[in-house]
């Protein structure tokens, strides 16, 4: 097992990780820019280096300072959390050369899950269903205008190097293609530094399941079950859940087993997260695999009562995948992210200090966060503030106890997404599961801008 290890990343996510290295008696090395000086990570960690000011790049993106606090520290793994660093093979790559164990994928890996159209042919050489689309990369524009008129519109043009809906565009009509090509190149150059796109048949009113995935240097993989992910604006999640209200046990053992056929054709290590599109009638079709922990793992953690950061450093540390017999998973589990955002202004960042501070409490209920009270959220990274997560006998149940959760939160200064979030939890479509990834499209959220946000 490790001594000591390096959390390359900040916020709630790096407490996370302590916690569990923590509990597992492993020592750690928080690293922090300026303006992360009095972050909780930095506290509670048993040693801390700053690696320079605010900006990413300069700070948590740095990888030769965080090396450097890897050697000063005597660590021998570094965790890159997710976001940041953590899906970068460069990254992987100069850890073991330095002498530090990844905890992560190797380089290898993360190359090519990280490319979106080897992955996706990976997986179909791997038998797993992939969403219906012209092979490799796009020529051009005049190619993908071929292909699309080919396979049938609507078609979607995705960046190969992509993420966090960056590079994607929906194209219903011949005569936008080449303009999306174009837009979606440009946008993926800028974001990745490069500019490949790949074409898929777009699956109309999807759901975004996700399986989460545990594997041992040993060649055994488990799927701990799937997430429900399609509460989601532009891209990004807001709401996620264990298990879907879509997936029965059918589908649940085709989906996992079609994870886990995934991760073997990888040699995957580690967690790791597959998504599928899902279809009203169950089909399910590969759409990328997230090489890293998750944000929203905890409510798979609450479903199996699994710790995945431990098994992650497990793993890792070259000890055997757990043996999971008669897998199932136990009540329902919902997550919301609480972001500093303000909804009624289309989720525009709302930064600045909380003046006062109280997160919920009571049987089934989670809090992950790095915030407090007199904690100025920067400017600099993400809005998000932590996590509420809850777990219950059913769904219903779990629904009631994440409305009792959110109005038991108090955060005063910054706005945030908590009363769209309770709209959310009282929407007639939610409670009944039928919803897909279009829904936030067309929910309607009515605030009183008069009103101060009191949470």
């Amino acid at each position: 097992m490790f001594k000591k290890v390096l959390i390359a990343n900040r916020g709630e996510i790096a407490l996370r990780v302590i916690r569990a290295c923590h509990e597992l008696d492993i020592k750690t090395v928080a690293v922090y820019s300026t303006v992360d000086e009095l972050s909780l990570h930095v506290k509670f960690a048993d040693e801390a280096v700053c690696i320079g000011p605010p900006q990413s790049k300069d700070s948590y993106l740095n990888i030769p300072r965080i090396i450097a606090a890897g050697e000063i520290t005597g660590a021998d793994a570094i965790h890159p959390g997710y976001g940041f660093l953590s899906e970068s093979a460069q990254f992987s790559k100069i850890c073991k050369e330095n002498g530090f164990a990844f905890l992560g994928p190797s380089p290898e890996i993360i190359d090519s899950m990280g490319n979106k159209a080897k992955a996706k042919q990976t997986m179909k050489l791997a038998g797993v269903p992939v969403v219906p689309g012209g092979d490799g990369i796009l020529d051009g524009p005049e190619d993908a205008l071929d292909k699309a008129n080919a396979m049938g519109y609507p078609v979607m043009l995705k960046a190969s190097a992509g993420g966090g809906g960056r590079g994607m565009r929906l194209v219903k009509d011949p005569k936008d293609v080449i303009a999306a090509y174009k837009s979606a190149n440009q946008e993926s150059l800028t974001a990745f530094g490069n500019g490949d796109i790949y074409i898929e048949k777009f699956i109309e009113n999807p759901r975004h399941i996700e399986v989460q995935i545990l594997a041992d240097s040993f060649g055994k993989a488990i799927h701990l079950g799937e997430r429900e992910c399609s509460i989601q604006r532009r891209h990004q999640k807001l709401i996620e859940e264990s298990p879907s209200p879509l997936v029965d046990e059918h589908t649940r053992k085709k989906i996992g087993d079609a994870a886990v056929a995934g991760a073997k054709a990888v040699n995957y290590i580690g967690v790791g997260t597959i998504e599928f599109l899902m279809d009203k009638n169950k089909n399910f079709f590969f759409m990328e695999m997230n090489t890293r922990i998750q944000v929203e793992h905890p409510v798979t953690e609450m479903v199996t009562g699994i710790d995945l950061i431990k098994q992650q450093i497990k793993m890792h540390a070259g000890e055997v995948c757990p043996s999971i017999e008669n897998f199932q998973l136990r009540g329902h589990s919902i997550e919301c992210r609480i972001n500093a955002e303000d909804p009624s202004k289309d989720f525009m960042p709302f930064p600045g200090k909380i003046k006062n501070f109280h997160m919920p409490g009571g049987k089934g209920v989670r809090v992950d966060s790095h915030a407090y009270a007199g904690y100025v959220i920067p400017t600099y990274y993400d809005s998000m503030i932590g996590k509420i997560i809850v777990h219950a006998k059913n769904r219903d149940r779990a629904i009631i106890r994440m409305q009792r959760a959110l109005e038991e939160t108090i955060i005063e200064g910054p706005k945030t997404t908590i009363p769209y979030q309770m709209a959310i939890m009282k929407d007639e479509v939610f409670r009944k599961g039928i919803f897909d990834t279009s829904f936030l499209e067309t929910f309607n959220y009515e605030t009183n801008d008069e009103e101060e946000q009191e949470k």
